[in-house]
């Protein structure tokens, strides 16, 4: 298995590390407003599946998967043209428009999400893979890896990788000297600003963690934005307070975390209402029965093998059944 993408974003770091080839080649997203930016996109996108066209003959895979953005549509179209067969993935519940454009020529799209719309013989809905390092922990032994008490209540703070700025405030002022035991990851970008504000032994507060299957089957309850992390949640079990990102494109987080909250495993909470969650964590740890119930939903809506859906799709296509 060998991977493609841009050599200016972060694939170009992770991918290397992860111990596989990475083939790179030039491409951005297209900004909406007409400007500079939006013409040199345009002539890289244009150029982008000749590059994908080369890495393809060299490289010679059975079949391609597109992980959405704009790197996977030219290899799609490449793969088209070279008669090598291609499958797209869509985190969320809005079909972004790399995808909406590179999905006529993908034999399948594996969807996260119902989208209204997107169905027949060629679509899936299978959910969104997470990570196997993100698994299998127990409480307990999450609690030790943080240093948490072994019985006290748990609220874990998730934002998005840089970190989510209205949870990193509101979280550190509600609780940063008395409350519940807070388990917070808050991003780089953050963390020295936030850290003087903490003054209290069980607010662990963290830039990042490479345990993060580990923090998930710690809390008891986590506060998150609701990107990819609420497919973890869901496979911890894990019950949710979601604030989705205001500015999303086409609010697509909002669609995923009402996803979880109709099932019953979530509150959404908007980004502007913040300041309401303090209150709702104290009303669920008030309502144990409530806090199970919602574990149980979350369980219920997880879908852990994902990715072995896809892989297993994958391998038919190779074999060219489908």
């Amino acid at each position: 298995m060998t991977f493609a993408g841009t050599p200016d974003r972060v694939e170009s770091q992770l991918v290397p590390e992860a111990g596989f080839e990475l083939d790179t080649f030039p491409v951005s997203g297209l900004p909406r407003t007409p400007s500079a930016a939006q013409l040199r996109a345009a002539w890289r996108a244009s150029a982008a599946p000749a590059h994908c066209f080369r890495i393809l003959a060299r490289r010679r895979p059975d079949v391609v998967l597109g992980g959405g953005g704009f790197v996977a549509g030219p290899m799609v179209l490449a793969a088209r043209l070279r008669g090598i067969p291609a499958a797209l993935t869509e985190a969320d519940a809005y079909l972004g428009l790399a995808n909406r454009l590179a999905a006529p020529f993908a034999k399948r799209l594996f969807l996260a999400y119902e989208i209204p719309g997107r169905d027949g013989a060629r679509v899936r809905v299978v959910g969104r893979p997470i990570p196997v390092a993100h698994r299998g922990a127990s409480r307990a032994e999450g609690r030790a890896r943080f240093g948490l008490d072994a019985e006290a209540p748990v609220v874990a703070v998730f934002g998005a990788l840089a970190g989510a700025r209205s949870l990193n405030e509101a979280a550190v002022s509600a609780w940063g000297e008395s409350g519940p035991a807070i388990l917070h990851i808050c991003g780089e970008r953050d963390y020295g600003s936030l850290r003087p504000r903490v003054g209290r032994d069980d607010y662990v507060l963290l830039p990042q963690t490479d345990h993060f299957g580990a923090a998930l089957a710690a809390a008891d309850l986590a506060v998150s934005r609701a990107g990819g992390t609420v497919w973890e949640l869901a496979a911890a079990g894990t019950p949710a307070i979601l604030v989705p990102y205001p500015h999303a494109t086409a609010d697509h987080q909002t669609l995923n975390a009402r996803h979880f909250e109709r099932g019953g495993g979530a509150l959404v909470v908007p980004d502007a209402g913040v300041d309401r969650v303090p209150t709702l964590v104290d009303e669920l740890f008030a309502s144990p029965e409530r806090l199970a119930a919602m574990r149980n939903a979350m369980l219920s809506l997880a879908r852990p093998n994902a990715a072995d859906e896809i892989a297993d799709e994958l391998v038919a296509l190779a074999r060219g059944e489908g």
